[in-house]
């Protein structure tokens, strides 16, 4: 424990960001890191609770008291090899992470909890400056090859924890970088590609090799999805080549609205306005939907609608409405009944405050109104309520508003099939690669030595899941390789 009074003295100290009018003319990261002095006062509010429940919060079980410590102490180095130790990629979840080991910290019962993802960050990116974060190659090669199908961070973590003990690991990824959604998906502005291009470099001098634009199984994809693969290789070559194969290809199938005017040009799936512009930002190429001086819907309220928002600002839109299905949640959270769990409450993201952002809440979309020529120009929507878990429009309460682009940004229903059914991978009731994550043959999918983790297993979920998942069906791979594994669980 750093300082025992600290969480007493030391109030919450938040990342603070690039003024809004400066990073609405670029697509760089805008998040400023806590200085050392900052780090090391959030370190110090950390309380010793005896039962430090973030851990637990958190999907990979960072010791987080552990390096909070450390950091309050100066010790950053060793603070660097605590967080790595349950964490391949802290660069990723401190930016991006939505920090579920804060809403669990003791000290957010009554008071704002340690800035615990802010502290990471710190962390990781001082680790880099200071060249501490470097490849650590296998002594012993075991002469087994493994397979990753997807570079997302399941795949990334899976790669190379596996790498790290001495197996051949090969990736595949069907776009033309690597990443998932983390490369192609998620705006630039929230995570710089650099970031991920720096572990890549790590990952390949420790053996791991990668392959883009290479597609298994089927080429053809449903619309919606990036592919870029220029290479088809069938999943019984992968299954001959390898000794095991890992699917972590994520869940990628967007949920799509079927309502009148559906087809009208304009509408779009979410991913279709947002890997376009990281391929502008990042390639030079040009992003073929541009809503300078529009009235964008952004239908959804996630995180995915988030970065439409953003993305929509940058590009200079007249306004941004963004539509939620469910009520507002409450402002601040009944800490005592959900603590220390996810709670519900009010969350407005970075790219809300970018302009004004007119955010409704329990509205559903009824009919995209044409403009005569085939393009939606407004959007006819109905306020809804929700008694015994079931939707009802209220009556009278219809209305329309302009709408010269609409973004889908409703989540994602499940993995491409045309993959699972390509090695024959049973499905669950969510048509998901059906796997357990518990007990024998965890991870292992009904066909032998094909395994499956992070979305393409548990669907749609955050980044620091997919991680976790990538690093215990490691070890279940490993295990079925050698007969027992020294990779943590």
């Amino acid at each position: 424990m750093g300082k025992p009074t600290g969480f007493m003295e030391f109030e919450r100290v938040e990342e603070a960001y690039e003024p809004v009018e400066a990073r609405l003319k670029h697509y760089k990261e805008f998040v400023i890191t806590l200085s050392d002095d900052e780090a090391k006062t959030q370190g110090a509010r950390c309380m010793d609770c005896g039962i430090p429940f973030c851990n637990n919060g958190c999907p990979v079980n960072n010791i987080i008291p552990d390096w909070n410590d450390l950091v309050y102490k100066g010790n950053w180095k060793q603070a660097l090899d605590v967080l790595h130790s349950t964490n391949n990629f802290p660069d990723f979840t401190g930016r991006i992470c939505p920090a579920p080991c804060e809403a669990a910290c003791t000290l957010g019962i009554n008071a704002a909890p340690v800035g615990i993802k802010s502290i990471e960050h710190a962390i990781i990116d001082k680790g880099w400056d200071m060249g501490w974060v470097v490849p650590q190659p296998a002594s012993v090669k075991t002469g087994k090859k493994v397979a990753i199908v997807g570079s997302g961070p399941a795949g990334l973590a899976a790669a190379q924890q596996l790498a790290r003990v001495g197996h051949d690991v090969t990736v595949f990824e069907k776009s033309s970088r690597l990443g998932g959604l983390l490369g192609f998906g998620i705006p630039d502005f929230k995570l710089n590609k650099t970031v991920i291009d720096r572990r890549v470099s790590q990952m390949q001098a420790e053996g791991v090799n990668f392959r883009t634009k290479v597609i298994i199984g089927d080429k053809h994809v449903p619309a919606g999805i990036n592919n870029d693969a220029t290479t088809v290789i069938p999943a019984e070559q992968l299954k001959k080549d390898f000794d095991a194969v890992i699917l972590a290809a994520g869940s990628e199938v967007p949920r799509d609205l079927p309502v009148p005017g559906r087809q009208l040009k304009g509408i779009y799936a979410a991913l279709e306005f947002l890997i376009p512009q990281n391929k502008e930002v990042q390639q030079g190429l040009t992003n073929p939907i541009n809503v300078e001086g529009k009235h964008v819907v952004v239908i959804g309220g996630g995180d995915t609608g988030s970065d439409c928002v953003g993305t929509s600002y940058r590009q200079g839109a007249a306004s941004v409405t963004q539509f939620e299905l469910m009520p507002a949640p409450p402002e601040q959270e009944d800490k005592p009944l959900v603590w220390p769990y996810w709670p519900l409450k009010m969350r407005t993201s970075s790219s809300h405050k970018e302009g004004e952002t007119k955010r409704e809440f329990a509205v559903a979309t009824k009919e995209f109104i044409d403009d005569g020529e085939g393009n939606v120009k407004a959007l006819r929507a109905v306020r809804v309520e929700w008694k015994d878990g079931k939707m009802i429009e209220v009556a009278g309460s219809e209305f329309e508003i302009p709408c010269d682009a609409a973004f889908l940004a409703m989540g994602f229903t499940n993995p491409v099939g045309s993959l699972l059914d390509a090695f024959g991978v049973e499905r669950d009731a969510r048509n998901n690669a059906k796997a357990t994550t518990d007990g024998e043959g965890c991870y292992h999918t009904n066909v032998n030595g094909v395994f499956a983790a992070g979305d393409v297993r548990r669907g749609q979920s955050l980044v620091v899941w997919a991680i976790r998942e990538g690093r215990q069906a490691a070890r279940e791979v490993d295990a079925f390789l050698m007969g027992d594994s020294i990779l943590p669980r």
